[in-house]
């Protein structure tokens, strides 16, 4: 079998890790840009590391849930809220890290064979006409649910226990927040490659 045959098809994984962020900016890209950029990509990756972290507790919940339910016949009023909280606050929370790394789901069977130029065009006006308003109106929306959420104490009422509901809304807002923020260093990194014919860390 020859090397052409057994070759992985790594197009997709390029184009993810290409949007990971250089360590160091190109020589002839602003320096107002190229300061922008890394400080974006450097305050996800830290909200990434932290946000990470909330898989600890709901290990730590479930295991507690299955133990008490399977060997004490003592199952909790709290752990189903527990998982889907922690579990949407991760999803959320994490989703401008990802967005960094270039790990959303992307069509790209057709992307991915376009010039770097027509790449970064049709990245930078997806970014401009559809993704920071659709994100701005949702933070919109998402603000005043989570003001009448605190100044109502709204309680989730699908459950016994029926927690305080402000804190996992409130974490949407931040995840839609660190989106808005992480966007601004994708778009310019767009905005360079579809002006320079390539991407950041293409030399």
């Amino acid at each position: 079998m020859s090397d052409e045959t057994t070759k992985l098809d790594t197009s997709d994984e390029m184009i993810a890790e290409r949007r990971s962020g250089p360590a160091k900016m190109p020589d002839d890209m602003p320096k107002w840009m190229a300061s922008f950029i890394t400080k974006i990509d450097l305050f996800s990756k830290w909200t990434g590391n932290i946000v990470c972290w909330i898989t600890v507790p709901l290990i730590l919940a479930m295991v507690y849930e299955v133990l008490a339910r399977k060997l004490f016949t003592a199952p909790t009023m709290w752990a189903y809220d527990m998982s889907r909280f922690l579990y949407g606050a991760l999803f959320m929370l994490g989703a401008g890290y990802a967005l960094s790394k270039g790990v959303h789901i992307r069509a790209d069977f057709l992307y991915r064979n376009f010039k770097v130029k027509t790449q970064g065009v049709v990245d930078t006006t997806l970014y401009i006409l559809f993704y920071f308003p659709g994100l701005l109106f949702f933070f919109y929306m998402t603000t005043g649910f989570v003001q009448e959420s605190i100044m109502r104490n709204e309680r989730g009422m699908d459950t016994a226990w029926m927690p305080y509901m402000w804190p996992i809304k409130a974490c949407l807002w931040f995840g839609i927040l660190f989106l808005l923020i992480q966007g601004i260093s994708e778009v310019l990194k767009s905005y360079y490659a579809a002006t320079r014919g390539r991407w950041p860390d293409q030399k």
